[in-house]
């Protein structure tokens, strides 16, 4: 469990935080940039959250969906903060398991279900919700970039790495689900205003 009393320590001063297993490392390190960028992406998805429980307070078919996600975003940091090679999960040590992508992979499938196929890249936007979701996926992909350029360096659990790439086809299925079904998306057209 989790226990904050103080929320200022002043061990970071020195431009250092501390990772799971005691070590420390600069804030400005690749493992920070993408535990920042994770944490970005998670506030993207809380302005989705707020924008669906605004519309329909604890009712709307994709809060659950969503605040699961939030919740497995701060079990992905916590992965992403512990440095090593051994990605086995246990009482001490959280990691992503394969089982959180095959979640994704199953609430895509259920959201994609109800779309018509689509005709053309979709532009970012239709309604407040779906631009919301559309922001979290620009920033989940943004994150995903900062997760695989840190496995560039170190080596990260191959799960989170599938999480993560999930995540994004999630909150477009689900853009798309939050624009009436895909009918009220915005389609590209190539070259429209030359």
């Amino acid at each position: 469990m989790v226990r904050l009393n103080k929320i200022y320590t002043r061990t970071g001063d020195d431009g250092t935080t501390g990772l799971v297993d005691g070590s420390r490392c600069p804030k400005h390190a690749g493992r920070m940039k993408a535990i920042g960028a994770v944490d970005e992406a998670n506030c993207a998805i809380g302005m989705a959250v707020a924008i669906l429980s605004a519309d329909a307070p604890s009712a709307h078919p994709h809060l659950a969906s969503l605040t699961r996600i939030q919740n497995d975003l701060f079990d992905l940091g916590a992965d992403l903060a512990t440095p090593g090679d051994d990605f086995a999960p246990s009482e001490m040590v959280l990691r992503i398991v394969p089982a959180q992508a095959e979640w994704l992979e199953t609430a895509i499938d259920a959201v994609n279900a109800g779309l018509a196929p689509l005709t053309s890249f979709v532009l970012p936007g239709g309604s407040e919700a779906a631009a919301r979701a559309h922001v979290a996926r620009a920033a989940v992909r943004a994150a995903e970039r900062r997760v695989t350029a840190l496995a560039a360096e170190a080596p990260i659990n191959p799960a989170a790495l599938a999480y993560i790439n999930r995540l994004s086809d999630y909150l477009f299925v689900l853009a798309r689900a939050l624009n009436d079904g895909g009918a009220a998306d915005v389609l590209w057209i190539p070259g429209k205003n030359r």
